[in-house]
């Protein structure tokens, strides 16, 4: 089935009709993948219907009794032999704009250190700590393998230009990445495609990363992987360091003879929102619940820790010829259900057009196959940076990177929060941390509330505390409840 051939549910007369063909032409116009224009149409229909895919707390049951990775027991040789059939696919579209970047945030300086007899004079990105951490377990145990970045127009030629420095990488015959696609936004008032003249950029957006399946079906990259002899792929997003390989949860995945498995973890109340799964009551499958798909009503049920004990965190398995046979039986359309996003058109001005983004959830795949499972992974393994309260934790002494290029928690990482005003762009925060993250081992927690820049060799203690008058901490000071001193 292509864009060209398919046709969509709704008739002549149905509102938005036209609005979905001067999307589709719109999108075909720019060179998006056949493939991608039919989830599109696929999910305009369900918008222009009236569905929002919200999943009521009514309509499920939550998830308990998951098997646990710490219980494993793996057979060495069991776990180099999955780990040989196994593909690492990171997520790597996003330019970490909330943040102030225009590049792709992997690229982003995450650690100034390096493990012993390796070079990092500008420190350590994300992209390399990765990569680190493939060349690490390829060494370890023979395997392999291919590591495959699914980039974004943004973020492909920064990025590949940073592989560049590891011509070691590349298996014969993959590539190293392969592009996600995009679609229109929809003005609200119509889902007619925004135009916006003052930054045609602005008319598009990303799918959501549940376009992966699209992408890898319409790049070749699926069918890549299986001809080269790959049979599982371990997914996960290129901000989250914790997702190293792992050659005991690929021998486990293999074992259990499922498509698909997610990786989930215990909540904490810092984890009261966000994506969690949960199973419906109608046909017994596991779905994930986004927040943009809580009701109003059910918000505070979906919050509760004790009710809803897991999250999920957008690290995922699935069985890539599984894979393959569902979106050849669809035609390259992943049946996942619809996230509607409500936005304005220029995310900086909220006076711009109201726009409606079509988005879908990777981990919304797990309802789309019989016989998914869930596994309860460490928290280790799920380390994402969102925001620079994120970023000054991986980068202090809480951490420490060993020789597998592995983040390893020293002490119970304590809760930083930094003001939003001085410190969410990273250029502000470099200039107030020139010196170097402070030393927050001792620390449970780490409140700034004003304009403060660190010197170096600051150690914080406690439940330490910076308030709104601002100023500087100076060389070797130490910060606690009462604030700094000397």
């Amino acid at each position: 089935m292509t864009s060209e051939t398919s046709q969509t549910s709704q008739t002549s007369d149905t509102p938005g009709r036209a609005g979905l063909e001067h999307a589709r032409r719109k999108m075909r116009d720019a060179g998006v993948a056949d493939a991608a224009v039919d989830v599109f149409s696929r999910f305009y229909d369900l918008l222009a219907s009236g569905q929002t895919g919200t999943i009521a707390e009514a309509d499920v049951d939550p998830l308990t009794d998951v098997p646990r990775r710490a219980d494993l027991e793996t057979d060495p040789d069991a776990a180099r032999g999955a780990l040989a059939a196994t593909a690492i696919v990171k997520l790597n579209g996003g330019l970490g704009t909330s943040m102030g970047m225009d590049r792709a945030k992997s690229l982003l300086t995450v650690r100034d250190d390096a493990p012993e007899g390796a070079q990092a004079p500008d420190g350590l990105s994300f992209l390399d700590v990765i990569v680190g951490q493939v060349r690490a377990a390829r060494e370890a145990t023979g395997a392999r393998l291919p590591l495959v970045l699914m980039n974004s127009f943004s973020t492909q030629d920064d990025t590949l230009a940073a592989l560049s420095e590891y011509p070691d990488l590349a298996v014969d015959g993959l590539p190293l990445d392969f592009l996600q696609n995009r679609e229109p936004k929809l003005r609200a008032e119509d889902l007619e495609p925004v135009e916006w003249p003052a930054n045609e950029a602005l008319e598009w957006c990303p799918p959501g990363h549940g376009d992966l399946y699209a992408a890898l079906h319409a790049s070749g990259v699926l069918r890549a992987l299986l001809d080269a002899g790959f049979r599982y792929a371990s997914v996960s997003n290129s901000d989250n360091l914790g997702a190293a390989p792992d050659a005991g949860m690929a021998a486990w995945f293999a074992a259990s003879g499922a498509p698909y498995a997610a990786e989930v973890a215990r909540r904490t109340p810092a984890d009261r929102k966000g994506g969690h799964l949960v199973v419906r009551k109608s046909d017994g499958r596991l779905v994930l619940r986004e927040t943009a798909q809580t009701p109003v009503e059910d918000q505070d049920a979906a919050a509760d820790i004790e009710r809803h004990p897991y999250f999920h965190t957008n690290n995922l398995w699935f069985d890539l010829a599984a894979l393959a046979t569902e979106l050849e039986r669809t035609g390259g359309v992943l049946e996942l259900p619809l996230i509607r996003n409500e936005k304005t058109v220029d995310p900086a001005d909220s006076s711009s057009t109201p726009v409606v983004q079509i988005e879908s959830a990777m981990g919304a795949a797990v309802e789309v196959f019989d016989g998914a499972v869930a596994i309860e992974v460490e928290r280790a393994r799920f380390l994402p940076v969102k925001t620079t309260s994120d970023l000054l934790l991986l980068r202090s002494d809480v951490y420490a990177l060993g020789e597998d290029y592995r983040l390893t928690a020293q002490v119970d990482a304590p809760l930083v929060t930094l003001a939003p005003g001085p410190y969410k762009l990273v250029g502000d925060f470099d200039a107030r941390f020139a010196a170097g993250a402070p030393s927050l081992r001792d620390a449970r927690s780490l409140e700034v509330a004003g304009d403060w820049t660190f010197g170096r060799d600051v150690t914080v203690t406690g439940e330490a505390f910076l308030g709104d008058g601002g100023g500087t901490v100076p060389d070797g000071a130490g910060i606690g409840p009462e604030g700094v001193r000397a």
